[in-house]
């Protein structure tokens, strides 16, 4: 069948003409390549691939803080009450944007922390070990999810040898089958408490089926969580209808929250309006009624924010505050659109070319994919990744021997991807 892509520029420049997401590009700060200090060369813009690590800067967002900062600088402790975004109740905002992206009702979400502070707080409100103990993982998960299961194993006393499971890939084989997972599920079902994923792993760029996942969890007596990660603001989902337990995910990748950005978290309702769910409490999720009331005895909200538990960190959340604005702009249905389409169209330049080794070890399959294509290289990986940085690509390595690209929707373009494999057709 013939493919609907051209390997050429003007090719590229056309389907930039008919993105109707084009514009939103120019709501960005793109970062550009460094010239030598002795160079007459006007700078110009890098070929930034790199939102699933950290998205760029919204231009808006400088005005977004400039705001806060002066509300503070004339408000002080009345910021809190009084700024133009109210302090008291500034993440409240935050959680409807995010309840479309992810599927799920406004009440189910909450805007605190860091992303793996949620994790270790999540996982004490829903990994109770008794006579099942056991926690089913991607092998190969990013590295925190692994010492968040590590750790909470060993503080409920078992071994993680024995109560983590880890599911691989087929020998010679990069990415998971999803058979393998449902029949692992359902292997360990007498001794399984929680099933733990990643909704796309972070090395590979596999998107798992979360809602065969969850359905086959419960179907074994266990729960679903899932790191959310690599996913949110990347690919609609339906957490609610899916009936998935919990999720967490941080803000400063897809999210462009900016580096270090807050954290969020996602509990179904018949657990979020559970006040009697085991937590750990802090004065923020308390009831809010009665929070000034300064009393002992802790009364959870009734929705996800019972798990809340600090201030509102409103400097950390800013910039979010920016990003979320344009994602409801645009709509996280457009955006998987034009995901579906960028990533096709790398796909196709990439397999054309035959001057440098790699395997594309993403799914082939659009739909069982987001943003990020990772391209494994059994050698010279390294070397690849450094002269990709000086010709102005910005991408990152991972080992062992992978490289990640990503075009984002927001802020990348078709005429970008081409360029892209035009200068990989250069190297040697």
């Amino acid at each position: 069948m013939q493919s609907p892509f051209e390997p050429t520029l003007l090719f590229a420049q056309q389907k930039d003409r008919e993105d109707e997401l084009h514009s939103f590009r120019s709501r960005f700060f793109i970062p550009s390549v460094p010239t030598a200090p002795t160079s007459f060369a006007a700078p110009r813009d890098s070929i930034y691939f790199c939102g699933n690590s950290l998205g760029l800067q919204p231009r808006q967002a400088a005005d977004f803080i400039r705001q806060e900062l002066e509300d503070w600088q004339q408000l002080a402790i009345g910021g809190y009450l009084h700024a133009r975004n109210p302090w008291l109740t500034y993440a409240q905002p935050l959680r409807q944007p995010l309840a479309r992206m992810l599927g799920c009702l406004e009440s189910e979400v909450t805007v605190m922390n860091a992303l793996t502070v949620n994790l270790h707080l999540l996982l004490l409100t829903f990994y109770r070990p008794q006579s099942r103990y056991k926690i089913l993982m991607e092998a190969g998960a990013f590295p925190s999810d692994q010492y968040a299961a590590e750790t909470q194993v060993r503080w409920h006393g078992y071994d993680p040898d024995d109560a983590i499971i880890e599911i691989a890939p087929r020998e010679g084989e990069k990415t998971l089958r999803e058979e393998d997972i449902l029949q692992s599920i359902d292997q360990h079902k007498d001794q399984l408490a929680l099933v733990l994923f990643g909704g796309i792993n972070y090395y590979t760029g596999q998107l798992f089926d979360i809602a065969a996942i969850t359905t086959a969890a419960h179907k074994a007596g266990a729960l679903a969580g899932f790191d959310l990660a690599h996913v949110t603001g990347n690919v609609p989902l339906q957490l609610h209808d899916w009936n998935v337990d919990f999720a967490v995910w941080c803000s400063y990748k897809y999210l462009n929250g900016g580096p270090g950005a807050v954290g969020s978290a996602y509990l179904h309702e018949r657990h979020a309006g559970n006040k009697d769910m085991i937590r750990l409490g802090g004065w923020w999720g308390n009831e809010e009624s009665t929070r000034f009331r300064m009393e002992k005895g802790f009364i959870p909200k009734p929705n996800a924010e019972g798990w809340a538990m600090s201030t509102a960190q409103v400097f950390n959340m800013v910039c979010l505050k920016a990003s979320l604005a344009l994602f409801e702009e645009a709509g996280i249905d457009r955006l998987r659109t034009k995901i579906l389409l960028l990533t096709s169209y790398l796909h196709f330049l990439l397999q054309t070319l035959d001057n440098i080794r790699f395997h594309i070890i993403t799914p082939a399959e659009p739909h069982r994919r987001g943003a990020q294509l990772s391209l494994y290289f059994e050698e010279h990986g390294k070397e690849i990744h450094r002269q990709m940085t000086d010709a102005g690509i910005i991408v990152d390595y991972r080992e062992p021997g992978v490289i990640r690209v990503a075009p984002a929707p927001l802020y990348n373009s078709f005429e970008e991807v081409f360029r892209f494999y035009h200068i990989l057709r250069q190297f040697q």
